[in-house]
C-alpha cells in the first residue's frame, strides 16, 4: 500500500542534525546554530529557492525552542488572519516569556498593508518573525520591517548533498525500505531537481510509485521516461517555477515570440508573481538586448511600474506587450559582457591607483603634488573630445567594451573610432 503523505513531507527533518545543506548557517559553529542555541532568536527572512529547507528550519527553531509556532501562507492569509494569530499568541504569552513563532511563507507576496500590520507585534516582541521567500528581500520586503530582521541566504543543495538524500530516503523511510531499490544512477534525478530537495523527492516518488515490483532498478533512462509520462502531476504542484522562467527568458533571448507568450501564459496559469516576471524582463532587457535597441530597457521599465498600478488580471497585456517587444529586438550582450571582464579584470588587478591627471584636486596641497595636473578638458577642444588615457597606467589601452553587429552598435563603433583611431579598429 502506497503512503498517504508525500517522501518529503515523511522525511523533513526534525533536528538540525539531520537538516541537509546550508552549512554556512546552521553546520558546527555557524552563525544560525550558535543563534538557536542560545534560544535567544531574532526575527528573520530565510531567502532562497524552493526546496532548501526554508520551512524545515522555521519548524525545527520553533520545536528546539519549544514556543508556540504559527504558520501563514502569503498567498491565502490577509490582515484578519494576522490579527487573529496575534491575539492567539498574546493569550499564550506568560510575563517575560519569549513570544510565539510567526512563520510565513512567500512573504513577498503580502502587500505593503499586510507587511506593515506585522510591525506592531514584532517591535513589541509579541511574535518572533520567521518569513520565507524566494525573491530578494530588499525588493519585496517594507524597510521598517526589514530593518527588524535578520535575513538569511539559503542556497541550493550540492551534488553531493542531493545525493546523499537520495540514499537516506531509500535507507530510513518505512515505505521505501520495504522495497528492494538499488540506485544505478543519479545523473538525471540530479539534474531535474535543480538543488531543491523538494523536487528531488518528488521525482523519486513519482519513479518509485510507478513501479509495480518491489525490485526498484533507478538509472537516468527509467526518471526521464517516468517524468514524461507523469508530466502533468509534476506540474501541477508549481515544481518547475524556475525551468519555466528559464524557458521564458530563453525564448524571448532566443527571439522567439510564439514561445514566449507560451511560457508567459503558463506562469500566469500557475499563479506565478507579475512582479517576479516583469523584474526578469527588466534585467533580460539590458542583459540581452542592451545597446542594440536601448529603448528596451524603457519599456521594461515601465512594464515593470504598470503591473505594480494596474495588477491583474489586465497586467497580463502589459506582460504580453513587453515580451513580444523585447522578443522581436534586435541582440545585444555587449554591455553584460563588458562589465563582466571589467569586473574579471579589477579581480586580478586589485586596486590600481587613479591617474594623477583625473584625480580630484580640492585643495592646494593636492594640485602642489600633482593631482589633476595635464588633465585635458575635452569640452575645450573640437567635437568636444581630446584624446587621453583614462585607465591606470599598468592595464592602459584596454578594450572592455566591443560592439556587436547590430545597427545600433555599428554606429556606436563606427563613432568610436572616429575619435579613438587605433584602440577601435577593426
Amino acid at each position: 500500500m502506497q503512503p498517504n503523505q508525500p517522501l518529503a513531507e515523511r522525511l523533513r527533518p526534525k533536528t538540525l542534525d539531520n537538516f541537509a545543506g546550508q552549512k554556512h548557517l546552521v553546520g558546527d559553529g555557524a552563525i544560525l546554530r550558535k543563534i538557536i542555541e542560545t534560544g535567544n532568536i531574532p526575527s528573520m527572512i530565510l531567502w532562497g529557492p524552493p526546496g532548501v529547507g526554508k520551512t524545515t528550519l522555521a519548524k525545527i527553531i520553533a520545536g528546539n525552542l519549544n514556543r508556540p509556532f504559527f504558520t501563514l501562507s502569503a498567498i491565502n492569509s490577509g490582515v484578519k488572519d494576522i490579527r487573529d494569530v496575534f491575539d492567539k499568541a498574546e493569550k499564550l504569552k506568560f510575563f517575560n516569556s519569549p513570544g510565539a513563532i510567526l512563520f510565513i511563507d512567500e512573504i513577498h507576496r503580502f502587500s505593503k498593508s499586510q507587511q506593515d500590520s506585522l510591525l506592531g507585534a514584532v517591535e513589541q516582541g509579541l511574535v518572533t518573525l520567521i518569513g520565507a521567500t524566494t525573491e530578494n528581500p530588499s525588493f519585496e520586503v517594507i524597510t521598517p520591517l526589514l530593518s527588524r530582521c535578520q535575513v538569511y541566504i539559503l542556497k541550493h543543495l550540492e551534488e553531493a548533498e542531493l545525493i546523499e538524500l537520495i540514499h537516506f530516503a531509500t535507507e530510513n523511510d518505512s515505505y521505501l525500505k520495504t522495497k528492494k531499490i538499488s540506485v544505478k544512477e543519479t545523473d538525471a534525478l540530479i539534474r531535474f531537481s535543480g538543488g531543491d530537495a523538494r523536487k528531488l523527492y518528488n521525482i523519486l516518488d513519482i519513479v518509485i510509485q510507478s513501479e509495480t515490483s518491489d525490485n526498484i532498478e533507478i538509472t537516468n533512462k527509467s526518471v526521464i521516461d517516468r517524468l514524461q509520462e507523469n508530466i502533468a502531476i509534476y506540474d501541477k504542484n508549481g515544481e518547475q517555477h524556475y525551468d519555466i522562467i528559464s524557458a521564458f527568458i530563453k525564448s524571448i533571448r532566443g527571439s522567439d515570440p510564439n514561445a514566449a507568450v507560451y511560457w508567459l501564459a503558463r506562469m500566469i496559469a500557475g499563479g506565478e508573481d507579475p512582479k517576479f516576471i516583469a523584474r526578469r524582463m527588466l534585467i533580460l532587457a539590458s542583459e540581452d538586448i542592451g545597446l542594440a535597441n536601448p529603448n528596451a530597457l524603457l519599456l521594461a521599465n515601465s512594464c515593470f511600474q504598470a503591473i505594480n498600478v494596474i495588477g491583474m488580471p489586465e497586467g497580463r497585456i502589459i506582460l504580453s506587450e513587453t515580451a513580444i517587444y523585447l522578443a522581436t529586438s534586435p541582440k545585444s550582450n555587449s554591455s553584460y559582457m563588458a562589465i563582466n571582464e571589467a569586473m574579471d579584470l579589477v579581480q586580478k588587478t586589485g586596486n590600481l591607483p587613479v591617474p594623477l591627471h583625473i584625480r580630484n584636486a580640492p585643495t592646494k596641497l593636492m594640485k602642489d603634488v600633482g593631482y589633476g595636473k595635464d588633465y585635458k578638458y575635452a569640452h575645450s577642444y573640437e567635437n568636444n573630445f581630446v584624446e587621453q588615457e583614462f585607465l591606470p597606467e599598468q592595464i592602459k589601452n584596454t578594450v572592455l567594451y566591443d560592439p556587436q553587429n547590430n545597427p545600433r552598435e555599428k554606429d556606436i563603433e563606427k563613432w568610436l573610432m572616429g575619435l579613438w583611431k587605433e584602440k577601435y579598429k577593426n
